[in-house]
């Protein structure tokens, strides 16, 4: 089987110097989606026919299994598969898909390759409002004749509510006479694909069709209103899959998942969260409102507040997150870790039942088990040109307002005291206090405003 995926076009309505066919709908291209369905199908051959943006296209979708055939100019769909036509196999089904249907299934199209066994198969669908589509011209007996687009259609032809979803199967065999007896003599003076079907018929070849699950799953894009509308369409899809698995959503409407969603029984997720990239979640794991994870694990157990952001990182089992905490990457947390309100990691790894509950900042540091990081705690990791690490080791309590200038290692046991800049090594079991001495001048006046 060879499949010809059409990405050709412009997308004026789009109104926007990306080509049309890489703009994302739930984290990623349109046509990028439709890639992914066609290698679902295990095809020998999968060409793209590119036109506008073409070195971008190709730059973001290069693959070793992608053939390229440029369309240039862009002279319809019948003259987009014409330039294929060298860069597939000559014998089997060719597949005909669209760069900016992004929501077809694969249980759809094996259905349309399986009626094309006989002859040519083309995908269509019943709409209430068929404006803009080309309509299916069926004889008496209810055959298939012809597919007429809405410009060149009569009266009675636009009463068809049955429309051609443009998506087809046909033997690759017959493609290339077919395609060279196109004429584009229509309204549009395009080559129409469409027309094949004619040809088919007067050949004597069955022509079948197949019909999708719904109508959302052949719908385009063509502006950035129908983009958002299959924005909504994709996440409903992915929340009713996330639900059917066993995921409890505050509400599905207000989900958005940018990539791929792995969870576990029991997962419990609240409203406006955003997933992006591969974010996993364990068993039993809680994720308040207003989170945005991008690229990260969450272990059984965890529970991330309101307005957590977690990116590139590690949460081992039963941690406490948030709520406004951030994990920037490289960031790992061993079982039952707690990051309060307003606390930053970067780059650090902390040990299991360690606690940094208020204000702030870890960075390039290793921190053991059980240790308390006070409120206003800094890592001083960066000189302004080079960063450097910080070790704390088991059994630590650092004060509040401490500053530790790294490089530097706190010794296990060690208690550091409030308001401490810690230079050098502290020493374990050991209290270390660096602070000026406390002094109270008499007679001391604020000084007043002066008046005008």
């Amino acid at each position: 089987m060879n499949i010809v995926i059409l990405a050709a076009g412009q997308g004026k309505r789009m109104h926007s110097n990306l080509p049309k066919v890489l703009h994302p709908l739930a984290g990623k291209a349109l046509v990028s989606h439709v890639i992914d369905t066609a290698r679902s199908l295990s095809p020998r051959k999968l060409c793209i026919v590119y036109g506008h943006g073409g070195d971008t296209v190709r730059t973001t979708l290069a693959a070793p299994d992608l053939g390229w055939a440029l369309q240039e100019p862009q002279l319809g769909t019948g003259h987009a598969v014409m330039q294929a036509l060298p860069y597939l196999d000559a014998d089997g089904t060719t597949l005909v898909l669209y760069g900016d249907v992004p929501l077809i299934q694969p249980e759809t199209l094996k259905k349309l390759l399986h009626a094309a066994q006989a002859g040519l198969a083309i995908l269509t669908v019943e709409l209430t409002d068929p404006n803009g589509y080309g309509r299916i011209v069926r004889n008496a007996a209810g055959h298939v004749t012809s597919i007429v687009e809405q410009k060149d259609a009569s009266a009675s032809q636009l009463a068809i509510c049955e429309v051609n979803t443009g998506i087809m199967a046909l033997p690759t065999a017959c493609l290339g006479q077919w395609l060279a007896a196109l004429s584009n003599d229509n309204a549009q003076h395009e080559y129409y694909l469409t027309d094949i079907v004619g040809m088919a018929v007067a050949a004597g070849l069955p022509v079948r069709t197949a019909h999708p699950a719904g109508e959302w799953e052949v719908l385009g894009v063509n502006s950035k209103v129908q983009l958002a509308e299959l924005e909504r369409i994709a996440q409903r899809l992915t929340a009713e899959q996330l639900m059917t698995q066993g995921v409890r959503l505050a509400d599905p409407a207000r989900l958005d998942v940018r990539g791929e969603l792995v969870c576990g029984r029991d997962v419990f997720i609240d409203v406006n969260c955003v997933f992006e990239g591969k974010v996993e979640l364990d068993e039993a794991v809680e994720i308040g409102p207003n989170c945005v994870l991008k690229n990260a694990r969450i272990g059984a157990g965890s529970r991330l507040a309101a307005f957590s952001h977690i990116e590139d990182a590690v949460v081992g089992p039963d941690a406490v997150i948030g709520p406004f905490a951030r994990l920037r990457p490289g960031t790992e947390l061993a079982a039952g870790v707690h990051i309060g309100n307003f606390v930053e990691i970067k780059n650090s790894k902390i040990a299991a039942q360690s606690k940094a509950n208020h204000l702030a900042y870890i960075g390039d540091a290793i921190i053991g088990s059980r240790v308390n990081v006070g409120a206003g705690t800094i890592t001083c990791n960066y000189d302004g040109a080079n960063k450097y690490q910080t070790i704390i080791e088991d059994d630590v309590f650092i004060g509040s307002d401490t500053q530790l200038v790294a490089p530097v290692t706190v010794g296990r046991g060690a208690t550091i005291g409030a308001g401490t800049t810690l230079t050098r090594d502290a020493p374990p079991d050991t209290l270390t206090v660096s602070r000026p001495k406390q002094i109270s001048i008499a007679g001391w006046k604020r000084p007043a405003k002066t008046k005008k």
